[in-house]
C-alpha cells in the first residue's frame, strides 16, 4: 500500500484495509472513480471524480478495475509534477 503525505500533512492513498488508516487521524474517504457496465456488456472506469478520463470499454470488469488502479497510481497518487504544483499553489 502506497501512502502519499503532502507537505501540508494530508495523507492520500488508494483505500485498502492493509493498514488501520484511522490510527493516522480522522479519515475523509472519497470515491476516485466509478467502474460501471456499458449497455453492450463491457466495462468502463470513469475517473472524473479525480479529474481523470473515461477508460475502456473493457471486456471484463477485472480489466476495468486493473486499469482504474493503474491510472490512479500513475496519475493521481504519485505524480511528481502535480505534487510540485500543489505545494507551490
Amino acid at each position: 500500500m502506497e501512502l502519499l503525505i503532502t507537505p501540508q500533512g494530508a495523507i492520500r492513498c488508494l483505500y485498502e484495509e492493509t493498514l488501520p488508516l484511522a490510527e493516522l487521524g480522522p479519515l475523509t474517504i472519497q470515491r476516485g472513480s466509478h467502474v460501471e457496465p456499458t449497455s453492450q456488456g463491457e466495462w468502463t472506469a470513469d475517473l472524473s471524480p479525480v479529474g481523470g478520463p473515461l477508460l475502456g470499454p473493457f471486456p471484463l470488469r477485472t480489466d476495468a478495475l486493473r486499469a482504474e488502479v493503474d491510472w490512479l497510481l500513475s496519475h493521481w497518487l504519485l505524480p511528481t509534477s502535480r505534487l510540485c504544483q500543489e505545494s507551490t499553489s
